[in-house]
């Protein structure tokens, strides 16, 4: 039988650096929740401002359109963070938070957060960079839904994938396979579209589908193939 995983957020990103005796303070302070797959963690209609750590699992942040198509604007995994937005302006949530996996979150009150970012300005500073990076990604997929049809915003999800992982010479390996719901949902397609996508890449040896991931064969063709239709 596997062992729960331990109440601690030594894993967290935005609160590394802190002494110990300063982590398990603000450990105290939060509440401890296991979810199951599939399971809210945040519904866009509450009232809560709390912010969540994930100690272990993941969680999709996703908002829905009004067809009922879903739309994912993030994926967090172990040591991430989400909810900070409602923290800090006290406005509603911006956004459902799906557990993708078995998950267990730390859930730490508003004016909590605030006084650890007001007391550690390392961690202000983490949030801050953390933001930045957040709306960078958002600014790249808002001129890609503008400027990118279907087809090239999904090359474009692929590169922005193997971007996040790692990329040897011109060719990139994503692991586990990324389904065609995520990237459909990621790009605001279809995963029939997806599908047909990712077969003409794959005529074209520009992918290769392995027994346990998608390889991207040739990263710089690709590249130029979106650079080409957003007129870089």
């Amino acid at each position: 039988m596997t062992n729960p995983p331990a109440q601690t957020l030594a894993g967290v990103e935005l609160l590394a650096g802190l002494a110990p005796e300063q982590m398990q303070a603000i450990e105290r302070r939060c509440r401890w929740r296991s979810f199951t797959e599939g399971e809210q963690i945040i519904d866009l209609e509450t009232d809560s401002r709390d912010v969540y750590f994930i100690v272990s699992g993941a969680a999709r942040v996703v908002n829905y359109g009004l067809s009922g198509r879903e739309v994912t604007l993030d994926d967090i995994g172990p040591g991430g963070n989400f909810g900070e937005l409602a923290a800090l302006d006290g406005q509603p949530r911006s956004a459902n938070v799906v557990a993708t996996s078995e998950t267990l979150a730390a859930s730490l009150p508003a004016v909590a957060f605030r006084e650890i970012l007001a007391g550690y300005p390392q961690v202000a500073l983490a949030l801050m960079h953390r933001l930045t990076k957040v709306i960078r990604q958002s600014t790249g997929r808002i001129m890609d839904l503008s400027t990118l049809g279907a087809h090239n915003r999904i090359f474009a999800e692929l590169l922005r994938e193997a971007r996040s992982g790692e990329i040897v010479g011109n060719k990139a390996v994503l692991r586990p396979i990324p389904l065609h719901a995520d990237i459909a949902s990621r790009v605001s397609t279809s995963r029939e579209t997806v599908a047909r996508v990712l077969n003409d890449l794959a005529r074209k040896k520009i992918v290769r589908r392995d027994s346990d991931a998608l390889v991207l064969l040739d990263v710089n063709r690709l590249t130029n193939m979106v650079h080409e239709f957003r007129g870089d």
